[in-house]
């Protein structure tokens, strides 16, 4: 299991969406109130964010130990900010590898991408769930994980034109058909817009004043959360929201 969000909107310090909330994603590493499996994220943590203003992006901060034990963190996210972001702390599932590599987010071009779950014998998913998978792809995977495996296979969707939202779609009703217990709460973003699944773990999202958040658990005390409800699909803007069914 893990913890992450998504954000748009505004400009913010990244202290303001990881550090500083009530409940924020810091606190949800060592103490998650919705987390059904496992009690402390500790296995890393990672952000990614698109700097403003350039169209760069986006960068990566990875780290394989958990966000309470990175004394540049704090000075990093009070400094730097930016009006999209991704980031997730890491409980690593059994049999993954422990490297920096296998925290999210993960990337290609413009796009960021987190897992948040577990896939059961995900080392035969390709073959159980017909996704012929080139050698190439399986060896350009970025480390030995569940994670990193939904990846490759969401990655050559979208290389193959598929908009986010049909790239989710199609591999959550592979995988699941292949493995009917498999968590799969998935985010994903290019900057400007946000495809989110929930499948098997909490998810909520928070649209208003021009911003939208997606998040495994919802900061006490804010109000407009709303909770994603299992087995759905949201794409969302700062400013727009569908909501489907998987």
């Amino acid at each position: 299991m893990c913890r992450h969000l998504a954000y748009l909107g505004p400009p913010r310090p990244l202290a303001a969406l990881l550090t500083e909330p009530e409940h924020s994603l810091y606190t949800q590493s060592f103490a998650p109130r919705l987390q059904t499996e496992s009690r402390v994220n500790a296995d890393g943590f990672g952000v990614g964010w698109y700097p403003p203003g350039d169209g760069a992006g986006p960068v990566r901060y990875r780290r394989a130990v958990p966000i309470w034990a990175d004394a540049n963190l704090p000075a990093l996210a009070g400094l730097l900010h930016s009006g999209a972001v991704l980031a997730a702390v890491r409980s690593a599932s059994p049999g993954t590898s422990l490297d920096e590599a296998a925290v999210a987010p993960y990337a290609l071009g413009r796009w960021l991408f987190s897992h948040n779950g577990r896939v059961p014998g995900w080392e035969s998913l390709p073959q159980d769930s017909g996704e012929r998978l080139t050698a190439a792809e399986l060896l350009a995977m970025e480390a030995r994980s569940d994670s990193a495996l939904l990846w490759v296979m969401i990655a050559r969707r979208l290389t193959a034109g598929r908009p986010a939202h049909e790239a989710l779609a199609d591999v959550v009703r592979k995988t699941g058909a292949a493995r009917p217990h498999a968590r799969l709460n998935l985010l994903l973003t290019d900057g400007h817009r946000i495809a989110a699944v929930r499948h098997g773990n909490s998810l909520w999202y928070r649209q208003a004043e021009g911003q939208v958040t997606v998040a495994s658990e919802p900061v006490p005390g804010e109000p407009h959360w709303q909770e994603i409800p299992d087995r759905s699909l949201l794409l969302t803007t700062p400013h727009t929201a569908d909501l489907a069914p998987l």
